[in-house]
């Protein structure tokens, strides 16, 4: 008997319809004879037809009690009677992408007891009965206990799917330095490969591939950005200055990697220019690989696609469907990739692969530059590219998959954009007006913070505090929802809306638990950003001692993964230092919020 009947219950019920129906079904055109019918119910011994029409599209259902009940005399009349004439329309089927949960909700509010499965393309693919969900109720809370519970195993199913996805995509940059002939680099780089592929392989053989509640998800995500970190940590180590002690090589490795798969950005090498090609590729492809992977698994994890409805609204009139839409995105930021790269190479610099790295680290609004001096003498031309890469970075990946589709954006969508596009310019009216800095160069470093890519020419250790504020909102806020953008998010920003609300007990009580939720986890994030900036803003200006105002920007470049820096981190900084910061560079892109879910599962 299971140990945790209800835990068992809600595991099997998460399953989809797909795994239990019954792939037999017995499809006929609207147009069959009763008679006919009939005869194909006998001789497939099956009790249903499901009725389609001229397109083979689900229409309706016939059962056998339909032909006794609705035709009189078969003998008779059944020749000329046709099943359109005594189908139950319209007919009630379910996605085949959904849950037996949703499978029950439907049957209970329909008052049914089967339902139709159908694909994306509208097709019939099976049955699901009420009565085999009851048996797979019923099995679950009578199986012996298991070594590891149903959510271990599913955390660790798709965490290991992630790890295997990650070390596939780092194979890149491994036969880049094999061809480049960097064979130290190259070393290291198959290593965090096999150690991704090996680990994934071993989840996987534990594990199970399922949905998630959002507090299994949040442990995924944190778990995901924590090992490619912790693995990433290698091509690091055979790079960085032999003569240091173990944990100071760990504690660069550590914090650089974590810069990389969080996009974060913040170097601690301070000529990057010394670095080889094929290791400058490298950092900027895991700022791709993390910004990716990340949307990803928020889609998969948070957003599976039976609750897919915040996301659905964005592109009208069509259903996303996930393996769809990341496939799209791919592909889609793999041309912004290469134009942009195209463009860097046509109007500046030379370097093929330095331009490819630039422009990775453009899109996925990362940071890290192929050298310090790339950016130095940049036309204004480049500027330009390098602003609209990373504005594209910062639009939710719908936004670029609505482009592509030639779908009309929908007024939520749109107006999270023109949001996002009214905060970018006012912000940068302002910080020209009181940075003093050249009015192309600001415009720049604005762009730069609010998209959190974190590019820039030089340490801004000098700018007044009113510009840093600028700088340190504009990080904070961040870009759009699912986008590789660190920060609170504009659609966060927007559930602030229903603050007067919120705040007044009486209207309170009529907002919608979600609406409840999703205010307070907002205003959660909104207030632990500048706290945790300023504490860590406070450590870092006694152990380094540089002005607060630094420390406090260097601090809220880290946590929002907004990149921009003071030049306060470096390799002298203390270890333990920098792997604090490494993790607050995952925390920040897990917008906090993610860890609070895991602590406090009532939250969610």
């Amino acid at each position: 008997m299971s140990e945790n009947p209800e835990r068992a219950v809600s595991y099997v019920l998460s399953k989809s319809v797909t795994k239990y129906m019954d792939k037999d079904v017995l499809i006929l055109s609207m147009e069959t004879e009763t008679r006919e019918a009939a005869r194909m119910l006998r001789h497939y011994e099956t009790d249903d037809i499901i009725v389609t029409d001229a397109d083979n599209l689900p229409v309706g259902i016939v059962t056998d009690d339909d032909i006794l009940r609705k035709v009189s005399d078969v003998t008779v009349y059944a020749e000329a009677t046709k099943l359109k004439d005594i189908m139950t329309t319209p007919l009630i089927t379910i996605n085949e992408k959904s849950t037996l949960q949703d499978a029950l909700h439907i049957m209970r509010d329909n008052g049914i007891r089967k339902l139709p499965v159908i694909s994306k393309k509208n097709f019939v693919t099976g049955m699901i009965f009420q009565a085999t969900i009851a048996n797979v109720i019923r099995d679950a809370t009578g199986t012996p206990p298991r070594l590891l519970s149903p959510p271990v195993k599913a955390i660790l199913g798709n965490l290991g799917f992630v790890l295997q996805f990650a070390g596939v995509l780092l194979l890149v940059p491994a036969i880049l330095a094999t061809i480049l002939e960097d064979t130290v680099i190259a070393t290291g780089i198959y290593l965090t490969t096999v150690l991704l592929l090996v680990t994934g392989f071993f989840l996987n053989s534990y594990g199970e591939k399922s949905s998630l509640n959002l507090q299994q998800a949040s442990i995924l995500v944190f778990s995901s950005l924590f090992l490619l970190t912790l693995f990433g940590t290698v091509p690091y180590l055979y790079v960085l200055p032999s003569d240091e002690t173990n944990i100071e090589a760990f504690s660069n490795a550590f914090f650089s990697s974590a810069a990389g798969f969080t996009t974060g950005g913040i170097s601690l090498f301070q000529e990057p220019e010394n670095l080889s090609q094929s290791f400058t590729f490298f950092r900027s492809y895991t700022q791709l690989v993390g910004g990716m992977s990340f949307i990803y698994l928020v889609i998969t994890a948070f957003y599976p696609e039976s609750k897919l409805q915040s996301m659905r609204g964005f592109i009208s009139g069509r259903t996303l469907h996930m393996k769809e839409l990341f496939l799209t995105i791919t592909v889609i930021f793999s041309i912004y990739i290469v134009i942009v790269a195209t463009l860097l190479y046509v109007f500046g610099e030379n370097n093929i692969i330095d331009n490819f790295s630039l422009a990775m680290s453009t899109l996925a609004t990362g940071g890290f530059v192929p050298t310090s001096t790339i950016l130095h003498d940049l036309v204004w031309q480049e500027h330009l590219i390098l602003m609209g890469g990373m504005i594209l970075g910062a639009l939710p990946f719908t936004f670029h998959y609505a482009f592509v589709r030639k779908k009309f954006l929908s007024p939520k969508l749109g107006k999270e954009v023109l949001t996002y596009f009214a905060i970018l310019g006012s912000a940068t009216v302002l910080f020209i007006s009181i940075s003093g800095l050249d009015p192309l160069l600001s415009a720049f470093y604005s762009v730069s913070a609010s998209t959190t890519a974190g590019l820039q020419m030089n340490s801004l250790a000098g700018l007044s505090g009113g510009a840093h504020a600028i700088l340190i909102i504009l990080m904070i806020i961040g870009g759009c929802g699912f986008s590789t953008t660190g920060g609170l998010k504009i659609f966060r920003l927007m559930h602030l809306r229903h603050i007067r609300s919120f705040l007044s007990k009486v209207k309170r009580a009529e907002l919608p638990i979600e609406t409840k939720k999703e205010t307070i986890s907002t205003l959660i994030i909104l207030a632990l950003f500048p706290i945790i900036s300023a504490i860590a803003g406070l450590h870092l200006a006694e152990s380094e001692q540089v002005p607060y105002q630094d420390a406090f920007f260097e601090a809220a470049g880290v946590i929002t993964t907004g990149g921009l820096s003071a030049g306060v981190i470096d390799l002298e900084t203390d270890p333990a230092t920098k792997i604090v910061f490494g993790f607050l560079m995952i925390f920040g892109r897990l917008e906090i919020i993610a860890i609070i879910y895991i602590f406090v599962p009532k939250l969610s």
